[in-house]
Protein backbone atom coordinates (compact mmCIF):
# COMPACT_ATOMS: atom_id res chain seq x y z
CA UNK A 1 0.00 0.00 0.00
CA UNK A 2 1.03 3.45 -0.77
CA UNK A 3 1.55 6.37 2.13
CA UNK A 4 -1.60 7.89 1.05
CA UNK A 5 -3.74 4.82 1.42
CA UNK A 6 -1.95 3.98 4.73
CA UNK A 7 -2.24 7.76 5.86
CA UNK A 8 -6.36 7.53 5.37
CA UNK A 9 -6.42 3.71 6.88
CA UNK A 10 -4.47 5.13 10.02
CA UNK A 11 -5.34 8.64 10.55
CA UNK A 12 -1.71 9.14 10.81
CA UNK A 13 0.21 12.02 8.99
CA UNK A 14 2.85 11.48 6.78
CA UNK A 15 5.06 13.53 8.97
CA UNK A 16 3.95 10.96 11.65
CA UNK A 17 5.03 7.90 9.31
CA UNK A 18 7.83 8.89 8.73
CA UNK A 19 9.18 10.21 12.04
CA UNK A 20 8.43 6.14 13.47
CA UNK A 21 10.45 5.34 10.61
CA UNK A 22 13.09 7.44 11.29
CA UNK A 23 13.08 6.04 14.86
CA UNK A 24 13.06 2.56 13.62
CA UNK A 25 10.06 1.45 14.28
CA UNK A 26 9.09 0.46 11.36
CA UNK A 27 10.68 -0.91 8.02
CA UNK A 28 8.20 -0.32 4.91
CA UNK A 29 9.40 -2.58 1.73
CA UNK A 30 10.78 -0.56 -1.30
CA UNK A 31 9.49 -0.99 -4.65
CA UNK A 32 12.43 -0.48 -7.37
CA UNK A 33 11.66 3.40 -7.35
CA UNK A 34 12.46 3.46 -3.60
CA UNK A 35 8.66 4.14 -2.80
CA UNK A 36 7.32 2.67 0.49
CA UNK A 37 5.48 -0.64 0.41
CA UNK A 38 3.53 -0.87 3.19
CA UNK A 39 1.49 -4.01 4.37
CA UNK A 40 -0.88 -5.03 6.51
CA UNK A 41 1.44 -6.17 9.30
CA UNK A 42 3.19 -2.51 8.68
CA UNK A 43 -0.20 -0.95 9.58
CA UNK A 44 -0.80 -3.23 12.85
CA UNK A 45 2.30 -1.82 14.29
CA UNK A 46 2.20 1.97 13.11
CA UNK A 47 -1.39 1.53 15.21
CA UNK A 48 0.22 -0.03 17.99
CA UNK A 49 3.70 1.91 18.31
CA UNK A 50 0.41 5.50 17.80
CA UNK A 51 -1.71 4.09 20.56
CA UNK A 52 1.29 3.98 22.98
CA UNK A 53 2.60 6.99 22.17
CA UNK A 54 -0.58 8.13 23.01
CA UNK A 55 -0.23 6.60 26.22
CA UNK A 56 3.33 8.79 26.67
CA UNK A 57 5.46 5.80 26.24
CA UNK A 58 8.59 6.60 24.56
CA UNK A 59 9.82 5.88 21.57
CA UNK A 60 12.86 4.64 23.02
CA UNK A 61 10.86 2.13 25.28
CA UNK A 62 8.46 1.20 21.85
CA UNK A 63 12.11 0.57 20.16
CA UNK A 64 13.49 -1.45 22.67
CA UNK A 65 10.05 -3.57 23.00
CA UNK A 66 10.17 -3.89 19.16
CA UNK A 67 13.47 -5.26 18.89
CA UNK A 68 12.81 -8.27 21.84
CA UNK A 69 9.78 -9.33 20.38
CA UNK A 70 11.54 -9.43 16.78
CA UNK A 71 14.63 -11.51 18.45
CA UNK A 72 11.38 -13.49 19.97
CA UNK A 73 10.01 -14.13 16.65
CA UNK A 74 13.42 -14.81 14.60
CA UNK A 75 13.74 -17.77 17.38
CA UNK A 76 10.41 -19.09 16.47
CA UNK A 77 10.32 -19.22 12.83
CA UNK A 78 14.11 -20.77 12.60
CA UNK A 79 12.70 -23.47 15.10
Amino acid sequence: MTMKTVTEMTGLSERQIRYYEAQNLIFPARNSSLIRRYSFSDIEELMDIAEKIEEGVLTREIREDLGKNRKTTNRINTR
